[in-house]
């Protein structure tokens, strides 16, 4: 609950609605005790009063009755009912939905369409019709309310349910022998529940407005009993003479109403999982830059980056994802990176380019020298020219990175109009050219087709093609064969080594395999929490490893035909990037960790190219 609340009240709007909202609530839950007149007294001697006279704060309407009175009486009323037709509509279509997505077939396509006609009514005519069939009053009116909106829910919770109903937890319930109905309360509807809610919370606030326009039509709450819209509907005779009456009950519909809707989006927000670790705004076009300290000079590398430092700030939590990394990669050269899960080796690729999502990353040191420009605090159109053009980028799944909906050929020409002034011919020909040199099969047929039709090596391949689409000089491969098999693994490794001879591309390639460095990384940094731990030659590395980690790395690397051995693993976990231990990060796993690992901060150093953080290094190093 206090994570909620942390994360509600960040979206400023959304705490000022929940704000304005409670005050409300409160107001209205103390009105039985409050030394209020009667609501209903008449007193024709007294009518329109004006706001402010001795007894009658708020005035009085045409009958001479006390408006504050019938205002909190009418609004604990009207809240009452949209609520209640929110809890009404959201039950009923969210069980229509729920049967509906889970049958499917037939079932399914006679409820839609069931749906499909309702929604075909403009929606205050159909609860215009349903209230004159059940006759006028606020219970009736509810019911009219909550079955209007019974589609916008059934609708809602049958499309996610479509989406769950065949997925390999609901297929093994199935195996297990439950019955349907324990599948759909036990299974599907724990993951439509937190839709429903905010559903419910945004709709609230629009059930109150239609409840409140039934009334004022006078079908609804009845004389002498008030709720907002029938206040709204007796003072529209005295809108010029006496405006007060319609303005009080009019501005109490004006605050619930945008309160309740803000309230919903930043409860939608909260709920959000994909949310919780950052702020709830959107993310900017480049990472947020705060450097703390001076910035580094330029260097001749083509691509350097220079004590980069990257941190998540959640809440009162800061990450320290990337501490003061410093690589750099020169024409022709393919550089590794390598490091569990978790060690930042992502974030670093991604800060090159200013892609960490901001909120909640930021930038907070160094630099990332693209050719000498420092390209940290970039504008966003100097990022954008060089994004994709001078320095290209291959994701881990092209199957979330290309648009499902445009064909492949299309994503590729637009890969290169966006930098280049060329027609559409020319582009589809320049595609047809990059997909020969992948070696995609066939190119000219899978020019026309969708990502969902081709493998998964062929969409890794689509993804190179489209990184060399405008002849980069660097490729950011992150991780791009992870989830290929071995025989589509070396076909694109071969295929990055080749080109990056033939177009003296360098590489800096994201891995966790180091038999993927071996074949194809001339230089290779090993990373951990954050920080390089080991730099030099590949083969240099991979045969005498200094630092600790990198050796036990090597360690759990399965080998075929080497007898029979124990499979080497590193004990523990890696520490948390918001509390780092003081020392090397590695000591609380190291078997050779002593004191002095642990008394402070431990330098990166040795003669280029070949570095090790450790004090203790392997002897064959030191």
């Amino acid at each position: 609950m206090k994570l909620f609340l942390s994360l509600l009240f960040r979206n400023r709007l959304a705490g000022f609605g929940a704000v304005v909202l409670g005050i409300v609530v409160l107001a209205v839950l103390a009105t039985p005790f409050l030394p209020l007149p009667d609501p209903n007294a008449t007193d024709t001697a007294q009518k329109f009063l004006r706001p402010g006279t001795a007894g009658h704060l708020l005035g009085t309407d045409h009958l001479g009755r006390d408006l504050l009175s019938r205002l909190l009486w009418g609004t604990r009323l009207s809240l009452a009912v949209g609520v209640a037709a929110a809890v009404m509509a959201a039950l009923g279509g969210s069980a229509v939905g729920l049967i509906a997505g889970y049958v499917g077939g037939r079932t399914d396509n006679i409820i839609m369409r069931g749906v499909d006609m309702l929604m075909a009514f403009p929606y205050i005519l159909l609860a215009l019709a349903i209230v004159a069939a059940l006759g006028p009053g606020l219970l009736n009116a509810l019911i009219a309310v909550a079955v209007v909106n019974i589609p916008f829910f059934a609708r809602n919770i049958r499309g996610i349910v479509v989406g769950l109903a065949h997925r390999e937890f609901v297929e093994a319930a199935r195996l297990s022998g439950m019955s349907h109905i324990r599948i759909m309360l036990s299974e599907i509807l724990p993951n439509v529940v937190p839709v429903i809610v905010i559903a419910m919370s945004t709709t609230v606030g629009w059930m109150i407005l239609e409840t409140a326009g039934l009334s004022f039509l006078g079908l609804g709450s009845q004389p002498p009993t008030a709720d907002l819209g029938s206040m709204l509907g007796e003072a529209r005779a005295a809108l010029i003479t006496a405006p007060h009456t319609a303005l009080v009950p009019g501005a109490m519909i004006f605050l619930i109403v945008m309160s309740i809707n803000l309230l919903g989006d930043g409860v939608r927000d909260a709920l959000d999982p994909r949310l919780r670790s950052g702020a709830l705004s959107r993310p900017m076009a480049a990472a947020l830059v705060r450097r703390n300290g001076p910035v580094p000079e330029a260097s001749d590398d083509l691509l350097a980056l220079q004590d980069l430092h990257t941190e998540f700030h959640a809440g009162k939590r800061v990450l320290r994802a990337v501490s003061g990394v410093s690589l750099a990669v020169k024409p022709g050269e393919c550089l590794g990176v390598i490091g569990e899960s978790g060690s930042g080796k992502s974030v670093t690729a991604l800060s090159v380019m200013g892609l960490v999502a901001s909120p909640p990353g930021v930038i907070t040191g160094g630099a990332a020298r693209f050719k000498g420009q420092d390209m940290i605090g970039a504008d966003f159109e100097t990022l954008r020219r060089l994004r994709g053009d001078r320095i290209a980028y291959i994701f881990q799944d092209p199957l979330a990175t290309l648009h499902p909906l445009y064909k492949v050929g299309r994503q590729m020409a637009e890969a290169i109009q966006v930098h280049h002034q060329i027609g559409n011919a020319e582009a589809r020909a320049r595609a047809l050219d990059l997909f020969r040199q992948v070696r995609i099969p066939n190119p000219e047929s899978r020019l026309d087709s969708y990502p969902h039709e081709l493998s998964g090596g062929m969409r890794q391949r689509v993804g190179i093609a489209m990184a060399l689409a405008n002849d980069p000089d660097v490729i950011i491969a992150d991780e791009p064969t992870t989830a290929l098999d071995v025989t589509v693994q070396a076909q694109i490794l071969s295929l990055l080594d080749d080109l990056r001879r033939e177009r003296g591309l360098a590489i800096v390639f994201i891995t966790h395999d180091f038999g993927v460095v071996a074949q194809l990384c001339d230089r290779v940094a090993v990373m951990y929490a954050g920080r390089i731990v080991e730099e030099g030659p590949t083969m240099a590395v991979l045969e005498a490893p200094a630092h600790p980690y990198t050796r036990r790395l090597i360690a759990c690397v399965p080998e075929l035909g080497g007898g029979r051995r124990e499979l080497a693993a590193i004990p523990g976990l890696p520490p948390a990037v918001d509390a780092l231990p003081p020392g090397c990060a590695f000591a609380p796993r190291c078997d050779k960790a002593q004191e002095a690992c642990r008394a402070g901060d431990i330098a990166l150093e040795g003669a280029s190219p070949r570095r090790v953080r450790c004090i203790f290094p392997e002897e064959a190093i030191a």
